[in-house]
């Protein structure tokens, strides 16, 4: 019996471990009720070079302000199997070249990079009322191509549409169906170009302190934000799951065991 109860020790391990590795599961673990927690100050996005942008100018006077709009085309600009295409179906767009300029109709070329979509808004009607184009116009600026993706251990991996100014990493993870089980909450990473260079964030899940207060909470366009598969999900990759690390590798090799003192005790 001695020699049981001996056996039994790695099948108690295993089950400890397991419990253990449930706490790499909860977000916010660090949340208090009726605490506040502090938010980085909000990053709205910015155009860049070769993003694309819809431009509407409306007034009392629909005849004078089409000639401030671009064409209406019947193809649905910007669909697919994640997209999300908002109020800019139907519009002609302008992309921004490598210099961060659009040609906008009379007005000529307008630098629009680094600038949000209210200032563009905002830069173009003061532009059309100050040179007595249009009176009272309203300037409408929609995204039309800008996108994030989602890789690795989530539910659906995939390429989504930016289609509000201030979108979040919490958002990002909600498009893509939550992380799985099989996901590394206290390890994803989002990969950003920073004036031309990579820059990588890696936020902590399991810490609502660490996720408000990183630069990475609130994402920019073309931003990749990549979800590490935890050490049973890579256990995974070999050949059945089966190594000495593997749990149900001791539990199997302790049922063994015990099969085979209780056949010699008899």
């Amino acid at each position: 019996m001695r020699i049981i109860h001996i056996l039994f020790i790695p099948i108690i391990i295993a089950l400890l471990c397991s419990c253990n590795s449930s706490k790499q599961v909860c977000y916010f673990q660090d949340m208090q009720p009726g605490v506040k927690e502090t938010i980085i100050s909000p990053q709205e996005i910015k155009i860049q070079p070769e993003d694309k942008i819809s431009i509407l100018v409306n007034s009392k006077d629909p005849l004078l302000t089409n000639l401030f709009n671009l064409p209406i085309i019947s193809r649905q600009i910007g669909q697919g199997n994640n997209s999300s295409t908002g109020t800019n179906q139907g519009l002609s767009g302008y992309t921004v070249d490598t210099d961060g300029n659009i040609d906008f109709p009379v007005l000529g070329k307008i630098h629009v990079a680094g600038m949000k979509r209210e200032e563009i808004a905002s830069y173009i009607k003061n532009e059309l009322i100050s040179k007595n184009l249009v009176k009272d116009p309203v300037v409408t600026v929609e995204f039309m191509n800008l996108a994030i993706s989602v890789l690795g251990e989530v539910s659906k991996p995939g390429r989504y549409n930016i289609d509000r100014d201030k979108i979040t990493l919490l958002d990002a993870i909600s498009m893509a169906g939550d992380l799985t089980i099989y996901g590394k909450r206290d390890n994803v990473y989002v990969m950003r170009n920073e004036e031309g260079k990579q820059t990588s964030y890696r936020v902590n899940l399991l810490s609502a302190q660490d996720v408000y207060s990183s630069p990475a909470y609130y994402l920019q366009q073309n931003d990749v934000i990549y979800v590490e598969p935890n050490s049973v999900r890579a256990r995974q990759s070999t050949v059945n799951g089966n190594n000495v690390r593997s749990t149900s590798f001791w539990i199997s090799l302790a049922s063994l065991l015990t099969t085979i003192t209780v056949l010699f005790v008899k």
